[in-house]
């Protein structure tokens, strides 16, 4: 395992001597840019581990994505590698459906310190709600970025993410009450709590997470990938390409149902991912929202 190599994957060629904010930043968008957040795995018969040396092949090497638990995993790696402070945090994601918070930590977001301030590297989230830029860890602020208005709010030790999103122009008016689409404006996302992590405490939730049939990861076959406009997501046979306020506070949505011949071809051309087993797509609806 190098950072050379990995930089290689993500196409980052910047100063890896600084760390900065500036540089973070960098680093971290051509991450999201290159790397996709996907479950496929699930959804080809391969099992999902959170040793870091099968982490960085499967992403560097395979050229495949990851979850939370591996894309955040090697973002840290890179990241404690060029020599920044950084951290692994557990949170608690916001299920719109039954209006609550998980009662189970299955999110990992990297707390990096630069400077005396910390900021939270999320490069594990996907589709609207994936920042662009580390945000930094302070209660109450608006922090205005290409996918809408994020804001992290503090109570009693336990942060609050939320994001604001645009109005959503959707030309293909079949899709206008998918469950696909976020109803409402304001979303809570997750929350979380400062205590530092290991991957130990992630294990019980990698097995749950790919094997559990109330799981959202085995309800839905999920890539999505990050642009530099906006996001393309392939969930389940839905194609579905977001340009960011393509008009003034408006967000373009396009949705396309694909063809069983032409989901692969689709992972080929929009996400760079070529899988090594057979991909059974599955979408059950009620769980996601973009």
């Amino acid at each position: 395992m190098n950072l050379e190599e990995y930089f290689a994957r993500t196409g980052y060629k910047g100063s890896t001597e600084k760390q900065d904010l500036e540089t973070l930043t960098d680093i971290f968008q051509h991450h999201i840019r290159a790397v996709p957040f996907e479950n496929l795995s699930i959804h080809c018969g391969e099992k999902i581990t959170l040793e870091l040396e099968h982490v960085y092949n499967k992403i560097v090497r395979r050229k495949r994505g990851g979850w939370c638990m591996e894309n955040n995993q090697l973002l840290g790696w890179v990241l404690k590698g060029l020599g920044y402070d950084t951290s692994f945090l557990g949170a608690y994601v916001f299920n719109p459906h039954q209006n609550a918070y998980a009662t189970l930590m299955t999110h990992l977001v990297v707390k990096v310190v630069i400077d005396g301030k910390a900021y939270i590297v999320d490069g594990g989230f996907g589709v609207s709600y994936q920042m662009w830029q580390p945000m930094e860890l302070v209660s109450g602020k608006d922090q205005p970025q290409a996918p809408g208005v994020f804001r992290f709010t503090e109570k009693n030790g336990v942060w609050y993410l939320e994001k604001m999103r645009r109005k959503q122009y959707i030309p293909n008016q079949s899709f206008s009450n998918s469950d696909l689409l976020e109803k409402k404006e304001c979303r809570k996302v997750y929350m979380f709590s400062l205590e530092p992590r290991t991957m130990e405490d992630f294990r019980f939730q990698c097995t749950y997470l790919q094997t559990s049939p109330d799981s959202l990861f085995t309800k839905k076959s999920i890539c999505t990938l990050q642009t530099t406009d906006g996001f393309r997501a392939l969930i389940g046979w839905t194609l579905t390409e977001t340009t960011y306020n393509y008009k003034e506070n408006m967000d373009l949505v396009e949705f396309v149902t694909l063809e069983d011949e032409e989901v692969e071809k689709t992972l080929k051309e929009k996400f760079n991912i070529t899988l090594e087993r057979k991909l059974v797509p599955i979408n059950i609806k009620g769980s996601y929202t973009i």
